[in-house]
């Protein structure tokens, strides 16, 4: 009978080639980052890639350190470029090695995994009117798509 794999394994066959374009060896600094910064942090920033400088023929066999590039909301830039230092020195721990000299802080919107998006409000009058204007569809789903879309079209965004 086959073992079962860890979902661990199978993922980083999955995925491991489109990190290593981005420059990492492996994927685990995006599951240890939380560990790194810290838990604040680390929901509003993100690794995006680590740059390596480019090796001549004449140089040593030892490896040099790269640039880390990490996605960071705009409030949080410049806590993290505060902390800079200090987030460098962790990385080097935690892989054993000065594998990061140097981060670049790149402003974007960094996901927030776990939180749903909030609801849009529908107001019971336009749900009405809307399921009105669909019930002469004969075909279900028209129909049910069409709802859906109206209801979409009629919803109010929430406040933010």
């Amino acid at each position: 009978m086959a073992r079962v794999k860890p979902l661990a394994e199978l993922i980083e066959s999955c995925i491991g080639p489109a990190f290593a374009a981005q420059g990492f060896a492996s994927t685990d600094i995006l599951a240890a980052w939380p560990e790194i910064v810290g838990e604040r942090l680390a929901r509003y920033c993100r690794p995006s890639k680590l740059e390596w400088p480019k090796r001549r023929r004449s140089e040593s066999a030892t490896p040099e350190s790269g640039t880390l590039v990490v996605r960071v909301e705009g409030v949080f830039a410049l806590e993290l470029q505060h902390l800079a230092p200090v987030v460098i020195q962790r990385i080097n721990a935690h892989y054993g090695w000065a594998c990061v000299s140097r981060i670049v802080l790149q402003q974007d919107r960094v996901g927030r995994a776990g939180r749903a998006p909030a609801r849009a409000r529908v107001d019971p009058a336009a749900a009405v009117e809307v399921q009105r204007a669909v019930a002469g569809i004969v075909d279900d789903g028209l129909r049910a798509a069409l709802d859906r879309l109206g209801t979409a079209a009629v919803a109010t965004r929430p406040e933010r």
